[in-house]
């Protein structure tokens, strides 16, 4: 009799966890979703601050965005360091006067935001005049002090976007 109890018990156990999966993975889901969207919120809210660091030539602004390992790749293939990226904005060997981006694509995976854009730039860099399209990738990182920062960045000349807008 006890045998035929104690397997009763297992089994009135087991029906009620098979039967509390499905609530607990819907609220575990919808729970993700929530972060998912506050993530994507910041990180918008980080590429408008980009924007308008880059538009204002505000290095400090730009500090803050920087994490210390941050390597850029420049339209020219030159690859940047956080303090090289910095002393471009202070000598100004770098003007953005103009920056429009379309085509915004951001990609979380984990702690990892990945955007893409196609940016419309006019400016000077070391002194040449810069007026293109180009596309970008940025990656954040949520680093351990608790906050998103630039790790990673290209720029890539959108050859063919700047050939269409040559024959307008």
């Amino acid at each position: 009799m006890r045998r035929w109890l104690r397997m009763r018990i297992r089994s009135l156990v087991l029906t009620a966890l098979v039967a509390a999966t499905p609530v607990f993975t819907l609220a575990q889901t919808n729970g993700r979703r929530e972060h998912k969207r506050l993530e994507h919120a910041q990180v918008v809210a980080l590429e408008h601050h980009w924007r308008q660091a880059v538009l204002s030539n505000d290095v400090s602004g730009m500090d803050r965005l920087l994490s210390d390992d941050y390597l850029g790749i420049t339209s020219d293939g030159e690859v940047l360091t956080k303090a090289q990226q910095l002393d471009r904005m202070r000598e100004r060997t770098l003007v953005i006067t103009q920056l429009d981006t379309s085509e915004t694509k951001i990609k979380l995976i984990g702690r990892i935001a990945i955007v893409t854009c196609l940016a419309h730039v006019k400016g000077s860099s070391n002194g040449s005049s810069i007026d293109g399209a180009y596309r970008y990738t940025r990656v954040y990182q949520w680093l351990p002090g608790g906050e998103w920062q630039v790790t990673n960045f290209e720029a890539t000349p959108a050859l063919r976007l700047r050939a269409a807008a040559k024959l307008q």
